[in-house]
């Protein structure tokens, strides 16, 4: 924790408050002190009750994914305050654990919209590699029910799935993109330049021509 303090830097937390996170490490230096640590389940599980953003992320990045219970990850997840420590728990731990599809089923269906972000983050990692058994068309049903009027960050997970059923597969491509442009979402977000818009209809159309382009 010591060292942890040391590395933080008022100007990287400046910043990152800007995204509704409050820590100030910059995150290449606490991927290098993972390094140096290696794999500790143990260690990780005390860096995770501190309640510190920084030391969670550590924790993340030197826990054994795959030693976590379904109801601790559970728990880990609504603990999670923080868009950062959310987005690497379910990315970098949940998405390598046993219990994911159990998860993914469970969360999808929570009221709370930040823990129904992650059920649709999983859906997403889903619908790109192992899409059988899912259904889309009633995936689709559902962003274009409830996406336009849904809460900032479930809001963003179920673009990011419409996006990739789009991009993925082609027979749902014209109704993916017809449903972004109706909708209108993130139609004006801010995109650096040499960067994709997240507005679905340009996204599609962009990686797929990408992959053509192979």
């Amino acid at each position: 924790m010591a060292e942890l303090a040391e590395l933080a830097d008022p100007r990287t937390r400046e910043v990152n408050e800007k995204h509704g996170d409050d820590h100030g490490v910059n995150l290449g230096k606490l991927r290098a002190l993972a390094k140096r640590l290696k794999t500790q389940q143990e260690l990780a599980r005390q860096l995770w009750e501190t309640d510190d953003s920084a030391a969670r992320l550590l924790a993340i990045l030197i826990c054994r994914p795959k030693a976590f219970e379904r109801d601790e990850l559970d728990v880990m997840l609504r603990e999670a305050r923080t868009p950062k420590v959310h987005d690497w728990l379910v990315n970098y731990v949940v998405k390598k654990n046993p219990h994911s599809e159990e998860l993914r089923l469970a969360w999808s269906a929570d009221p709370d919209p930040v823990v129904a972000s992650a059920g649709w983050a999983l859906t997403t990692e889903r619908v790109a590699k192992k899409p059988e058994g899912l259904d889309l068309a009633g995936l689709l049903d559902v962003i274009e029910a409830e996406m336009k009027d849904a809460p900032d960050r479930l809001q963003w997970a179920m673009n990011h799935c419409l996006a990739q059923i789009g991009i993925e597969h082609a027979e749902h491509r014209a109704r993916a993109i017809d449903i972004g442009e109706r909708l209108e979402v993130l139609k004006d977000y801010p995109t650096s330049p040499g960067c994709t818009s997240p507005f679905a209809p340009i996204w599609i159309t962009e990686m797929v021509r990408r992959q053509h382009d192979k």
